[in-house]
């Protein structure tokens, strides 16, 4: 049996809200393994976590380390649209929720290149 409604579930924007949040949950799991690595540096000595500070000072890194400033203002803003759904009466359109956070997410990303550059 096919189902007619799937198309139309995936367009709309609370989809793409879920969709957005359980990536970035992902990604950001996915990191932590090596973050915890780069932290370990720090225990091996001066000189190792020195050497590692000087490679991630490249415009790669610093350009994964906005991309993770995004993914966790966006995760984190997902997880709020969440609890407002759950904790909150059923009144009002849920979209203006879905871009508020979307907005928020572009804000942390913009306000954290800015401090890059500047």
């Amino acid at each position: 049996m096919k189902r007619t409604n799937d198309y139309r579930a995936r367009q709309h924007p609370a989809y793409w809200a879920f969709l957005v949040h359980r990536i970035s949950g992902l990604v950001l799991a996915l990191f932590l393994p090596l973050h915890f690595w780069a932290l370990s540096q720090a225990i091996q000595g001066e000189a190792a976590l020195d050497g590692f500070l000087r490679f991630a000072d490249r415009p790669l890194f610093k350009f994964g380390e906005w991309g993770l400033v995004v993914l966790l203002s966006l995760h984190m803003m997902g997880g709020m649209r969440l609890l407002l759904i759950e904790f909150l009466p059923w009144t009002g359109p849920r979209k203006n929720w879905i871009a508020g956070a979307a907005g928020f997410g572009i804000a942390a990303g913009l306000a954290f290149a800015l401090a890059l550059v500047g």
